[in-house]
């Protein structure tokens, strides 16, 4: 008899395993299927997307060329510049320099920087580490700046003229010369800089609106250099990407395998490979089988458990940092909260977003299911929900 019940037992087990396995095909076989129809219908050159449990990938497919020319296949090792999943490190980077104790998220940043911050609207404003971190610090991105710390240098050489005339309408003109975020960040945000204006800072001043700001997340950065004696990249890569074992990822392109690198592409045209002086904000270079590895430590640390950073100090990154009935303007709560730097979304995924030129990225996972997603395609998508709805409702269940 009781021969009998162990083996009716594994029966079962087996045939749920089995049907387990078979849903779990038919769903990937719809999802591949869905995607392929959103990657023709916009014409996307080259994407690649992986789903993730804590510990494995679970799903990982790959489209389209990561160079259309030689035909050179987009795969989930291919390298490209990811915009501002980017940011996303950051708040990683400044929780383990919190824990390193070279400051507070509360901390004022004119006691870290060796130049004062001044809102000649708001000259006695406080900014802290924390609004840098949620936009709130009341820094902006003065338009006839910003897209001029973008670096093309001579790889515009045979760029199709088409291409730099949409770059130079955008504002993408490499007008700044600066050779490091510290004289920048003097230049723009200290008032004897060459760049200083009231058009730098937020009117109402610091934490009364949310502003996305990428030069407030890259000042960020740098006040991790100034406290840590090294570069924001190799301070990134000794905490972050090392110990992850993202090997084929880095903060320049003489940092990565320049043949598993994507050409870029606007409108089915070539955009030329460039750098970004405040490159911490949206210069990580990285593939999605790489983006991955980090995807999976961010929802382990979620959960509590984490090799990178103090576990109470990671799941801060994940905390609701606005008071609804006391939020900052300009930002829709009823969408979503912030984190630091993530965004948390109200249909409870939690999740980051990157665009620059010739790219679109993004980052999410489901703390309810602890499954997540990511996507990397080489040209500029104008509306990414599509796909990021297919991939949100794929990690929706376990089933």
């Amino acid at each position: 008899m009781k021969k009998k019940l162990a083996r009716t037992i594994m029966i079962s087990v087996l045939l749920s395993t089995a049907i387990y396995h078979c849903n779990a095909q038919s769903k990937f076989e719809k999802l591949s299927f869905q995607l392929d129809s959103v990657i023709k219908k916009n014409g996307i050159p080259g994407m690649a997307v992986v789903l993730v449990n804590q510990k494995n990938t679970i799903y990982s497919g790959a489209w389209g060329y990561a160079n259309t020319n030689t035909k050179q296949p987009y795969t989930t090792n291919t390298i490209q510049n990811i915009g501002s999943v980017s940011k996303s490190f950051i708040a990683l980077a400044i929780m383990k320099a919190v824990e390193l104790k070279y400051f507070t998220l509360d901390t004022d940043i004119n006691e870290v920087l060796p130049f004062k911050v001044v809102n000649p609207q708001h000259p006695l404003d406080k900014i802290t580490i924390r609004q840098l971190t949620t936009h709130t610090s009341g820094i902006l991105d003065n338009p006839a700046i910003y897209p001029n710390t973008y670096r093309f240098n001579g790889d515009t050489i045979g760029t199709d003229p088409r291409v730099l005339q949409a770059l130079r309408s955008l504002g993408y003109n490499s007008m700044v010369k600066d050779s490091s975020m510290k004289g920048f960040f003097y230049n723009y945000l200290s008032d004897k800089g060459k760049y200083y204006s009231k058009e730098n800072f937020d009117a109402d001043g610091a934490g009364s609106n949310y502003n996305y700001s990428n030069l407030g997340s890259a000042l960020a950065a740098y006040l991790i250099e100034i406290r840590s004696g090294m570069s924001y990249a190799t301070f990134a890569d000794r905490y972050i990407l090392s110990p992850l074992k993202m090997n084929n990822s880095g903060w320049y392109l003489t940092a990565v395998n320049k043949k598993l690198h994507a050409q870029l592409y606007y409108n089915g045209l070539n955009v030329p490979l460039y750098s970004l002086l405040t490159y911490p904000d949206g210069g990580l270079r990285t593939s999605a089988n790489d983006l991955s590895k980090y995807l999976m430590a961010m929802t382990r640390g979620y959960k509590g458990q984490s090799n990178l950073l103090r576990p109470d100090l990671l799941k801060q990154i994940f905390t609701k940092q606005f008071d609804t009935a006391h939020a900052p303007g300009k930002i829709n709560m009823a969408n979503r909260n912030k984190g630091l730097f993530w965004n948390l979304f109200s249909d409870g995924t939690i999740g980051i977003d990157g665009d620059d030129p010739g790219v679109s990225t993004y980052v999410f996972f489901n703390p309810a299911t602890g499954l997540g997603g990511l996507f990397i395609c080489n040209t500029f998508l104008s509306d990414k929900q599509p796909i990021i709805n297919l991939l949100t409702k794929a990690v929706a269940t376990n089933n």
